[in-house]
């Protein structure tokens, strides 16, 4: 592909005010405006001063950001270009949502926070973001360290990476049919421990999914960093199972040393797993159970041991020495354990525990976005922005589940570039603002799909465009 024209015949003026960049933004705005982020944040959210006043109008302008691919606060100047003025009310500079979030406390966020439990479930009754959730939901918690740069953020410290930043928690939810949306999220020091908060965090997320309509099954599944009995009793308390990631106590490999070598059932994976420990790809294993229970050692308190199943998956491990003539006396395993009390069969509720690695590309997406950059020095700022974030990223997620079933699983950068970063001119046509799009645009039936459920059929007016 070659430019058509010789460098030289080529000029570039930016003198249009018509054109806009994210022409997305207006039916995906028109879905939070319908799910009641406006009025949610001005009736939860209260920060004082000057520069906390109208937060029903700073909250949906960082939000809108955030979807739009702003990854820091400079960004946020996207949203005042050519004719956004005109299809937009409520655009504010950088610099004024900058001081906005620097006035947020811990209390502030946790007024956000409020917001951000009601606005999921509200989100849930305009799109199906967690479709086949009267059925089984999955809650996966996980944390993760976002880098931070420079020596004036508060709270930045070496985590277990070795890499200085602050820790994110985050807990989401999934079904089989629909792809995750972030729960509850907590931002904290980096130098957390990983099960710091969690109890609390999965209490507040198990009662906004329950909100969302997960009437059915719903499983906590997490790693070997959150097998503890606060977490697990926390899971228990609200009504949901677990399935956690038992890590190699002296309990758990005697109970991994007493299952039967008839126990043992083969499994062959439908996609081959890489190994970095053993630096090879494994596709064959084998699973056995065995009854277990945890915290044993709190004797004290009979009524805080737990008792479940252990389903153990194990995997034959090389002979180093093998090609050098010397066989294996003996075959030698790796074991991988779960502590679950899911009442699914054995073969079925270790492939679901496997399926916890979806909260991976939650990560990703958010660090490919608004979490690529922690703005502010103050904790308190980048603690709100990591909760705008995840309602940018169940906005987002509604609005691909509302334009297409592919879109429905992409992920939230894909929809942003097929379905948000749409280029458009202004027009006014018989008293209504007109997008003018570009015509052959490959994700236009996706896009006409979002519009017409969020704004109404292509030839009424959009609810955000301004008057002229």
């Amino acid at each position: 592909m070659q430019v058509l024209h010789a460098p030289a015949a080529l000029s570039a003026v930016f003198d249009d005010p018509n054109l806009v960049s994210c022409a997305g933004l207006a039916p995906v705005l028109a879905l939070g405006a319908g799910a009641g982020l406006a009025e949610l944040t001005a009736s939860h959210l209260r920060v004082p001063g000057e520069q906390g006043a109208n937060p029903a109008v700073k909250v949906p302008a960082l939000v809108a950001g955030m979807v739009a691919g702003a990854d820091s606060i400079d960004d946020m100047d996207l949203l005042r270009h050519g004719g956004m003025g005109r299809l937009f009310s409520g655009v504010r500079a950088p610099s004024t949502l900058g001081i906005f979030l620097r006035a947020f406390s811990f209390g502030h966020v946790r007024q956000l926070d409020a917001v951000a439990s009601r606005f999921l479930p509200r989100l849930a009754g305009q799109a199906p973001i967690l479709a086949g959730a009267e059925q089984i939901t999955w809650l996966d918690l996980d944390d993760s360290l976002i880098r931070t740069y420079g020596y004036a953020k508060q709270a930045a410290a070496r985590g277990y990476t070795g890499m200085k930043g602050l820790n994110a928690l985050l807990a989401t939810a999934s079904t089989p049919q629909a792809a995750p949306v972030i729960a509850a999220a907590r931002l904290r020091r980096g130098n957390a421990r990983s099960s710091r908060g969690a109890a609390t965090l999965i209490a507040e997320a198990l009662h906004t999914v329950r909100r969302c309509g997960a009437a059915g099954l719903v499983v906590l599944r997490a790693d070997a960093a959150f097998y503890t009995l606060a977490v697990i009793t926390a899971a228990r308390k609200a009504g949901a199972r677990f399935s956690v990631t038992a890590p190699h106590y002296t309990t758990v490999t005697r109970a991994i040393a007493a299952i039967h070598e008839d126990a043992w059932t083969p499994i062959r994976y439908p996609q081959a797993i890489f190994d970095q420990a053993e630096q090879r790809w494994i596709s064959d294993a084998e699973v056995a159970e065995i009854p277990f229970t945890a915290f044993r050692t709190h004797r004290h308190r009979p009524e805080d041991q737990v008792s479940g199943r252990l389903i153990v998956r194990r995997v034959r491990r090389l002979n180093p020495r093998r090609d050098a003539g010397q066989d294996e006396l003996f075959p030698g395993y790796r074991h991988h354990a779960i502590f679950t009390d899911s009442s699914l069969p054995m073969l079925q509720a270790e492939a679901q525990h496997r399926g916890h690695a979806v909260i991976e590309q939650v990560f990703a997406d958010l660090k490919a976005g608004p979490l690529a950059h922690l703005p502010s020095g103050r904790f308190a700022a980048n603690s709100a922005w990591l909760v705008l974030a995840a309602m940018a990223f169940n906005l987002t997620r509604a609005a691909g589940a509302l334009a297409s079933l592919r879109h429905a699983k992409a992920t939230t950068s894909a929809i942003r570039r097929q379905l948000i970063i749409l280029p458009a001119r202004l027009a006014h046509s018989a008293r209504r603002l007109v997008l003018h799009l570009p015509s052959h645009w490959p994700w236009q039936p996706a896009w006409q799909q979002l519009f017409t459920k969020t704004c109404g059929p292509p030839i009424a007016p959009s609810p955000l465009a301004t008057q002229p």
